[in-house]
């Protein structure tokens, strides 16, 4: 079975994080999107919102799982038996970054294959920082929410 990992933080998930993985869907058996969780970073959603939102977006996929995941990127595939990473690329700064990763990964992860696909050139100028920027600045983020996600001006502290 060909199981890959989309890991991110997702917070939010946007409408480029759901391209993608709808663009892999083709590609593996099962796409688990995961997200990361790490206790020194500050993320303006929680956890479980953030997991809720994802589960909705893919409800209707059954070969997408929603999961967490503490620690190494690495060794939490090789916990689910995932031998594949799913990463996007919008621009040349994110390739350098993630192929470092990825060669690092590969080491760590008894040879685990990074898999990129190049954003549409539509979401290429969405991150969820930029959205996340957008929301505290009071401004209109829906255009780059997923219909699935109603965020009330009052921003919950993740």
């Amino acid at each position: 079975m060909k199981i890959a990992v989309f890991p991110g933080s997702f917070d939010p998930i946007t409408v480029g994080h759901v391209d993608m993985v709808k663009r892999a869907l083709p590609l593996f058996d099962e796409i688990v999107v995961a997200v990361g969780v790490n206790s020194t970073k500050k993320t303006l959603f929680t956890l479980d919102q953030r997991l809720e939102w994802i589960r909705q977006v893919f409800a209707s996929y059954p070969s997408v799982r929603v999961d967490f995941f503490q620690n190494l990127t690495a060794h939490y595939c090789q916990r689910i038996g995932a031998r594949f990473l799913l990463r996007g690329l919008r621009n040349g700064s994110d390739f350098d970054y993630e192929k470092t990763i990825s060669q690092l990964n590969h080491i760590v992860g008894g040879g685990i294959e990074t898999v990129f696909l190049i954003a549409q050139p539509e979401f290429s100028h969405i991150s969820s920082t930029i959205v996340r920027e957008i929301m505290v600045g009071g401004g209109d983020a829906t255009p780059f929410l997923p219909a699935e996600i109603h965020i009330s001006p009052e921003l919950p502290k993740g």
